[in-house]
């Protein structure tokens, strides 16, 4: 019929009742008939089972519409340092941010929310922790993802946490969430572990005008965090840097004999200048070695013939050496026959066995005696 209209509200539904725009009532289940011959009349159905009410009215209901409010909505208020854990059929879905005003049905939804001040706690409640920080994509996960900073600190690391700029706790190794709301939150992870450097590729000049290219590998480990967070804007770069100078200062004072006499005085010298400047700044270097030095192609036939002469004199020594001591030998063997004929027959002999080793056939005339008497004669004065 022209002017009447016929409103079905089913058992989960409520209906907002508005006449000229104007909230009237709320309708309970059932069917209703509504002359409405001017249009001024209209009536917004909700399904309660999804508890949450959205509407641009809210702040009017609960202001003006007390008894109204008070009926069908569960009222939750927060303050500017407030936040909500909302809890649907006791679990929890949702977060609520502070100065929060928010209306929910009452029906068959159970609404609960738990309230936390966060105007000098700045970190989740530890019993919902895991819950937060691991909550997915959808209904509670897109809300979290705005309202909390989840972050884990991994084992031998140290978290610093900074708020709106100041840092103000260390955290050991965990899982923590933390509040963004009115501030900002930042952590930084610093590793605590031996970590090695590489300084590669040094162009210096030794004290002698030689230049040369040195490889240095140091190992390093932060023992106060909070110490060198404070006090360097980048800790490698820093260490990188008083490595370099240590470096130059070390080989620019020391001629090239000096350096390829004894690196492993270099890396003491290094070690000793770095470690102090770097330790007052909770750094803690363990250990400095030079790993190569690199001189220019020039010098380096250069060094090779000074080498390769060294090696050919000290040969040439030995060789001397040797020959000095065969010719005393071969005078005391003298001596020695020259005193004892029985040995001076024993070295014929000898020398007989090593002739016949060389000889294929050999003709012997007057026997034995002839072989021993004219074959080797030995004229001794």
């Amino acid at each position: 019929m022209f002017g009447i209209k016929r409103i079905v509200i089913a058992q989960h539904e409520r209906g907002l009742y508005l006449k000229n725009r104007t909230i009237k009532k709320i309708m309970d289940p059932g069917v209703y008939w509504m002359f409405d011959l001017l249009g001024r009349k209209d009536v917004e159905v909700y399904d309660i089972t999804k508890a949450e009410f959205k509407h641009a009215f809210v702040d009017f209901i609960v202001k003006e519409q007390k008894e109204l409010c008070d009926k069908y909505f569960q009222v939750i208020e927060l303050g500017d340092y407030e936040v909500g854990y909302l809890y649907m059929d006791g679990k929890l879905t949702s977060v609520l941010s502070p100065a929060t005003r928010q209306l929910y049905w009452r029906g068959p939804v159970d609404i609960k929310v738990e309230v936390q001040n966060i105007e000098k706690e700045y970190e989740v409640a530890q019993d919902k922790v895991s819950l937060l920080a691991y909550a997915r994509l959808g209904k509670i996960g897109s809300r979290i993802i705005e309202a909390v900073l989840p972050v884990e600190v991994a084992a031998q690391h140290v978290g610093l946490l900074f708020i709106d700029g100041e840092l103000v706790k260390t955290l050991k190794t965990g899982l923590y969430v933390f509040w963004k709301f009115n501030r900002k939150v930042v952590i930084e992870n610093v590793d605590t572990r031996l970590q090695s450097m590489e300084v590669s590729g040094q162009e210096i000049l030794t004290k002698d005008k030689v230049s040369l290219r040195v490889n240095l590998s140091a190992a390093y480990k932060i023992t106060d965090p909070v110490k060198a967070r404070s006090t360097l804007v980048n800790v490698t770069e820093f260490l990188y840097r008083e490595l370099q100078f240590a470096i130059r200062e070390a080989i620019g004072t020391r001629s090239l004999d000096a350096l390829l006499a004894n690196k492993g005085e270099l890396d003491h010298v290094i070690f000793d200048a770095v470690k102090d400047k770097v330790g007052e700044h909770g750094i803690h270097v363990q250990g400095v070695g030079i790993k190569d030095i690199i001189l220019p192609g020039d010098m380096k036939d250069i060094l090779n013939q000074v080498v390769e002469t060294e090696k050919a004199a000290q040969a040439n020594v030995i060789k001397r050496r040797e020959e000095t001591a065969a010719t005393r030998s071969l005078l005391n063997t003298a001596r020695l026959m020259e005193d004892n004929p029985i040995l001076l027959r024993l070295k014929e002999l000898e020398s007989l066995e090593k002739i016949t080793e060389k000889i294929d056939k050999l003709t012997v005339f007057g026997g034995l005696d002839g072989v021993l008497q004219e074959v080797i004669k030995i004229g001794v004065k």
